[in-house]
């Protein structure tokens, strides 16, 4: 009798494997939801909807991009988080994924217990740009003149707790300034006040600023990047511009709920990677102050992990308070 049950235990186990890979192997077979965390128009829509093109017509089914601005992303986030394990919504995730278990006492989600990390998609740099009416041609002058003026200065971005935030605050503590951060509900409504000059300064994406800075809308100061990058070649990092050791980059990964079938979550990754070697898609990538990613999804795991632990020592080494 330990005989029977045993083979058909094993029989059952077979059947459960056989129809799992088949499920991901017939994956998607209706269209699949995207949320962005932000409004639309800015770095990671850009990116999202770069992506999501390619994938949809992969798949040949519809890949819905779902903007879901608001709650320094927990709302996007949250709603993907507790959506069902089934490969049809995913995050496009980024560092406010990372920045939030810190910065929020109470976070509606655990971002390494909620979520199947399915691929890096890029990793990029935020750029702080001034108004053109600003007295400052570089990062040296615009010190000088927050010292000058403690607390008069105020800096936009997409909204607390953002990559963007996040490399405000490490400028201001390894700067030793007080400038002022005007949060927003995402990088357009930012932008638009630092191009009307209603905020002295911006800190935002390349993706989103290039076409500003080309129209001399904005002024290029600094990108947050370790060394220089591909799309503004000619716009100095913040370590080579008087704050020695300054780095801040930012990313965009999907991210699946937790208990969504590893099959379908290795589909998803493979796929994104095939359309990350695209020549066309890195091109464009690459020309709008993106890094293409890849990788597997182990490695995105490891990669959120140390991002999670990175943002914690900055956020309490500037004594930013909880939300």
């Amino acid at each position: 009798m330990a005989r029977t049950m045993l083979l058909n235990m094993s029989a059952a186990a077979i059947v459960a494997v056989s129809a799992s890979q088949a499920w991901s192997q017939s994956y998607p077979t209706r269209p699949v939801r995207v949320v962005v965390p932000y409004a639309a128009g800015g770095n990671t829509d850009i990116v999202t909807r770069l992506i999501t093109q390619h994938l949809s017509t992969a798949w040949g089914h519809q890949i819905i991009v779902d903007n879901r601005a608001g709650g320094a992303t927990n709302i996007g986030s949250e709603a993907v988080a507790r959506a069902q394990p089934d490969g049809y919504t995913l995050l496009m995730g980024g560092a406010s994924n990372a920045v939030n278990m810190t910065l929020f006492k109470n976070p509606p989600y655990d971002t390494m217990k909620d979520f199947a990390a399915v691929v890096l998609c890029t990793i990029g740099a935020n750029v702080l740009s001034v108004h053109p009416s600003l007295p400052v041609k570089n990062l040296r002058e615009l010190i000088a003149l927050a010292k000058a003026k403690p607390g008069q200065l105020n800096y936009a971005t997409s909204g607390v707790g953002g990559s963007n935030h996040m490399a405000g605050e490490l400028f201001k503590l390894m700067a030793h300034i007080d400038i002022t951060h005007i949060p927003y509900k995402g990088n357009n409504p930012a932008l638009a006040d630092a191009v009307g000059g209603h905020v002295e300064m911006v800190i935002a994406g390349i993706t989103s600023q290039m076409p500003l800075m080309k129209a001399g809308k904005l002024r290029g100061i600094a990108v947050s990047s370790k060394e220089r990058f591909p799309a503004v070649p000619d716009l100095p990092t913040f370590d080579e511009s008087g704050v020695p050791g300054y780095e801040s980059s930012t990313f965009f990964g999907l991210l699946a709920p937790a208990g969504t079938p590893p099959e379908i979550v290795r589909k998803v990754n493979a796929d994104v990677a095939k359309v990350l070697a695209r020549p066309d898609v890195r091109e464009r990538l690459i020309n709008g102050g993106q890094v293409p990613g890849g990788g597997s999804s182990e490695q995105f795991t490891k990669f959120l992990r140390d991002e999670i632990a990175k943002y914690a020592k900055v956020i309490k080494a500037a004594g930013i308070p909880r939300q």
